[in-house]
């Protein structure tokens, strides 16, 4: 693995280092170009002959930086994540589907909708897919001069999972951090037996009796947690046979930024952010009847 991950590092490095090349290249040129004065052509023209070498370094840079990153993704995370994670399947370009993220019930429709990184696969037997996703809304004003703006706001940044739930569950349930209920149904706000439950959470379902019924004491328990664990604005429900997980953290889950490299520090994070999947099933037991035998 160090082998292949220092060859990446390598060629990360030397895009790198092109960017940092064209940096004085800019700065120079433009200070010669445009602090000249009347009669100094030749200042002039050498200023926008480096400026314009420094443009080009830049973008040499760029392409290269992020056809290594394309790459890596390509190639060593797919690879590393089949390995990690029973019939795991990553595609760094491909996201969720819009039906899939919507099907939650409480990630709004956006104007904006983008999704990549996407990651399926089996653990315990349960299985998974997840993406990040970035959801924005459209909002037009009006600026201090009277003139018509429009502006994208970001309602959503973060990962969303859905997981196959052992059993099937007849009404929906949704339980809360920030959001509410956006899929139309006719929901009941529930209060539960755990008063601290109730102050982190609002439950909603479009049956009261399968709240509590899906809601034990030791998944509320879990569910806790998992907030405790993962800062960020969380969001569960209940669907069907599925059940949905999102953390809205304003961040992408496997990143490869500038001047970070790329070894076996940055593939442990990675690991880290995969082994929520199994925190997940572990703490909430899906793999397991946690249900009552009767309602």
């Amino acid at each position: 693995m160090e082998l292949q991950l220092n060859e990446y590092q390598l060629r990360k490095s030397k895009s790198e280092r092109l960017g940092l090349m064209s940096l004085p290249l800019l700065v120079l040129g433009a200070v010669l170009a445009f602090s000249g004065t009347e009669g100094q052509q030749i200042g002039f023209y050498v200023g926008l002959f480096l400026l314009a070498f420094g443009i080009i370094l830049m973008i040499v840079s760029l392409v290269r930086f992020n056809t290594v990153i394309s790459d890596f993704k390509k190639t060593f995370l797919k690879d590393y994540f089949s390995k990690i994670i029973k019939d795991g399947d990553y595609r760094p370009k491909k996201g969720l589907d819009p039906l899939n993220v919507y099907e939650c019930g409480f990630l709004k429709r956006a104007d904006r909708f983008k999704s990549w990184d996407y990651l399926s696969g089996e653990i315990d037997g349960i299985s998974f897919l997840s993406s990040d996703v970035h959801l924005q809304k459209r909002q037009v004003y009006t600026d201090s001069k009277g003139r018509r703006q429009t502006k994208y706001v970001t309602f959503f940044k973060g990962r969303l999972f859905r997981f196959d739930f052992n059993k099937n569950i007849d009404h929906d349930v949704q339980v809360l951090e920030r959001y509410s209920p956006s899929d139309g149904k006719r929901y009941r706000k529930v209060k539960l037996e755990s008063i601290d439950f109730n102050k982190k959470f609002k439950t909603y379902s479009t049956d009261t009796q399968t709240a509590f019924y899906v809601l034990t004491p030791h998944f509320m328990e879990a569910l806790m947690k998992i907030e405790n664990n993962h800062p960020g604005n969380l969001g569960f429900s209940f669907k069907g046979d599925h059940m949905f997980f999102a953390i809205y953290n304003n961040k992408s889950t496997f990143p490869i930024r500038p001047f970070v490299k790329i070894d076996e520090k940055l593939i442990d994070t990675f690991k880290a952010d995969v082994e929520l999947v199994y925190e997940l099933v572990d703490d909430l037991k899906l793999n397991k009847n946690i249900f009552k035998e009767d309602k």
